[in-house]
């Protein structure tokens, strides 16, 4: 039984260990606290975007606007404290309640409506991408104090290796989710839905509010994500985080979240991100190969995942 729930994060954290130890073997300085620290430094946005996507797939859904909400976040957030002169204290609270109302958006469609999550979400993506190029097609530089403060802040840890506020920010964003996900009423219901939706109906569990709740916190994720990116960048551009819903759904599903719903681990999302960190790491210590290369090795393990995931599936359903 224990082999069969938690095989799939298993077989990421290995792959993790793996990965981590052939890039420790060819490159001298590899193996050290500060190379796994800089994989959070780097992807802290993504692994923020990456947990909310995890409750979405766990639901059954799919979420393909996270990407354009980040980058829509970074451009209202350069527009009003740059041209407006807001302060940040102001307008981090406002594009997170954006961001939470766009996903609540979405996820009333998709419930009261009846319509797909893919064809909703769609939508959505070119909705918060275009409303970017409403805005400005050019890119608004950042040089207000605080969010130059906050990007240059480091915190020193023993050993001479140091996090960024933005790893702070992710880390705490994972440890809240891993108690949503296994210690409340909520991940409960959101593993119930994805699990089977017409008998979490039939049990009295409340679908409409778990499924909204769901692309609700999506969107509030996508949204500090786009915060967190605004410090990594001090910018804000319509072509911020393009492509980044398809890293997320790759890092969830590398992560060992199924598909179709009803299993999967913020852990195991966890990993899923440090694993594409290290293989962008590996690319950037080898010096002669293009960084697409990373996008190759992703494509390959999302892949093999999907299959391992199928065997799993079938070999469940065969059973008595």
């Amino acid at each position: 039984m224990f082999s069969r729930k938690y095989f799939s994060i298993l077989v990421t954290c290995a792959l993790f260990a793996l990965m981590f130890a052939v890039g420790s073997y060819l490159y001298t300085g590899f193996f050290s606290l500060q190379v796994i620290l800089n994989l959070l430094i780097d992807n802290a946005f993504l692994l923020i975007t990456a947990v909310g996507m995890t409750f979405v797939i766990i639901s059954g859904g799919i979420d393909l606007s996270v990407g354009s909400v980040i980058a829509l976040t970074t451009m209202i957030s350069a527009t009003l404290v740059q041209e407006h002169g807001w302060s940040p204290m102001a307008v981090i609270p406002l594009v997170l309640l954006m961001g939470a109302a766009f996903g609540w958006g979405m996820g009333a469609i998709i419930h009261y409506f009846q319509i797909q999550p893919f064809i909703v979400t769609l939508a959505g993506m070119f909705l918060a991408r275009g409303l970017c190029y409403v805005i400005s097609i050019d890119t608004i530089t950042i040089d207000n104090a605080f969010y130059t403060a906050v990007a240059q802040t480091k915190i020193d840890l023993p050993g001479g290796s140091y996090v960024s506020i933005n790893v702070v920010i992710a880390l705490i964003v994972v440890a809240l989710a891993v108690y949503l996900a296994h210690y409340t009423r909520f991940g409960r219901n959101v593993y119930a839905i994805g699990g089977s939706e017409q008998s979490a109906l039939l049990m009295g569990l409340p679908v409409a509010q778990t499924k909204i709740g769901v692309y609700t916190l999506s969107g509030f994720c996508s949204a500090l994500a786009g915060v967190v990116f605004t410090f990594y960048m001090l910018s804000g551009y319509g072509l911020h985080a393009v492509g980044m819903e398809l890293d997320t759904i790759a890092a969830v599903v590398i992560g060992g979240t199924l598909l179709t719903g009803g299993v999967g681990y913020v852990m195991g999302t966890f990993f899923g991100v440090l694993i594409q960190g290290v293989i962008q790491t590996i690319i950037s210590f080898e010096g002669t190969l293009s960084s697409w290369w990373t996008k190759i090795v992703i494509g390959l393990l999302l892949f093999m995942f999907i299959l391992l995931q199928r065997v799993l599936s079938t070999r469940r359903s065969m059973q008595p």
